[in-house]
């Protein structure tokens, strides 16, 4: 490193402001490792404890994407942009979003992360479609977006390296709350992956990172400045997550979902998010006049089944298996399913999304650690949603399950986790606030 670190952390820690230049020597030396890991647990601790300016977490921002190769596409001549959300219980939008926005004209080079604790990651979800592959090589990933529209990459180490440091130490040094730090280590990867613009779904609610919305938009508008700082447009939406998207939870029961949602059979909260969030894609691409020709563009191509094509069209060059777009049991299935029947009759008056996602991880469907395996066929499917009348004896869900003892252990938290009341509760607003 070209400065002390000691003097940026300890002005850091008086509340100080670092140039550009101090913040880039900083991210220096974290991936070449002339910053140990006590000083970089120190200046992750002083930032969360004093914030950043605006410039500072874009110069941050830049800085670790700058770490990594950073891509162009400059053979593609269509707009770049992604999405990305926040994460969630049943959120498996990226699945039907990248090819809608394809199918519209859009690029989108998407790299998407897996699971951890109680919310599903997209990459999860794909693996289990057999053969499909998200470790592709980044020359293959810009030819795969090229022919079809949308790429799927998991994350790659030659893209953003600096952050894989920073957010395992963040992880064990209590930082992990910290706007810019999140915003940063959000932005990186997405800034290399060769983009023009950014949607955010920022997510709001008992499963959600964020839970009180006041954080939630401070995220949003720090992601939201950022972004337009380092040279991208930007548009953000909070959405709730008081409840699961869609009525599917577990990796290849979501999957199966969006399969039935290109065939036109899509629950209403999944398919408002996903127009929500491609009215927002293409007005950043410009590629429509107003939200209402964006969002008419959208149901076009969905209900004309051209987005079913282009899904295909990727299935095929990522080496997915395409007869399971007619055959969905190809997707596998858990042993042991298990109906959860109501106790009496009411009216739902509550899904609990936290809940419901702990208990797929406890199944089997998710990861506690990021190195623990993931059984792709556990999982929940609601049959009723909150304001459902239901009679004493009517399945309110099924419990997908690797044991019976599993299955029916799973049944009795769900009947927990879906309370029946005598009253009918609507569920609130999806979209809850827009920022662009």
């Amino acid at each position: 490193m070209r400065n002390h670190p000691a003097r940026l952390i300890s002005r850091k820690r008086d509340g100080g402001a670092l140039t550009g230049d101090e913040i880039a020597d900083l991210v220096d030396g974290v991936v070449d490792g002339s910053l140990g890991d006590a000083q970089l647990g120190a200046f992750l601790m002083a930032v969360c404890c004093n914030g950043m300016a605006p410039e500072e977490t874009a110069a941050l921002t830049m800085a670790m994407r700058d770490s990594g190769r950073v891509l162009h596409h400059d053979h593609i001549h269509k707009p770049k942009i992604d999405k990305h959300s926040t994460g969630g219980v049943g959120d498996k939008v990226s699945l039907l979003l990248a090819p809608l926005v394809a199918a519209a004209g859009v690029a989108v080079p998407m790299v998407s992360g897996r699971g951890l604790g109680h919310t599903g990651g997209t990459i999860d979800k794909l693996a289990s479609l057999q053969g499909y592959r998200t470790d592709l090589s980044l020359e293959r990933f810009g030819e795969v977006l090229d022919r079809c529209g949308y790429a799927m990459l998991s994350p790659s180490a030659e893209l953003a390296p600096a952050d894989r440091r920073m957010y395992a130490t963040r992880d064990i040094s209590g930082t992990v709350e910290s706007i810019p730090l999140i915003t940063s280590s959000i932005l990186a990867k997405k800034l290399a992956e060769g983009i023009d613009g950014l949607v955010m779904d920022v997510k709001v609610g008992r499963a959600a990172f964020m839970t009180e919305e006041h954080d939630a938009v401070a995220l949003m508008e720090a992601l939201v400045a950022t972004g337009r700082l380092a040279g991208i447009e930007m548009s953000a939406l909070l959405t709730d997550m008081d409840h699961p998207l869609g009525l599917a939870i577990g990796n290849a029961l979501e999957v199966d979902e969006v399969l039935q949602a290109l065939d036109g059979s899509c629950p209403d909260d999944l398919r408002e998010v996903t127009l929500a969030l491609g009215v927002e894609m293409l007005l950043l691409a410009k590629v429509a006049n107003d939200a209402d020709a964006a969002r008419a563009t959208l149901q076009r191509l969905w209900n004309d089944g051209v987005v079913r094509q282009v899904f295909r069209d990727n299935l095929e060059l990522q080496g997915g298996d395409p007869r399971v777009l007619d055959d969905h049991s190809l997707l596998g299935r858990a042993p042991h399913v298990v109906p959860v029947e109501a106790r009496h009759a009411g009216f739902v008056a509550d899904v609990d999304p936290l809940a419901l996602g702990q208990l797929v991880v406890d199944l089997g469907g998710g990861r506690r650690q990021p190195s623990d395996d993931v059984d792709p066929h556990v999982g929940v499917v609601l049959r009723k949603v909150m304001g459902d009348q239901v009679q004493t004896g009517e399945v309110l869900a099924f419990v997908h399950a690797r044991t019976q003892a599993a299955a029916v252990a799973g049944a009795q938290r769900v009947a927990l986790a879906m309370r029946i009341g005598e009253e009918k509760r609507r569920r609130g607003a999806l979209i809850k606030r827009r920022l662009a």
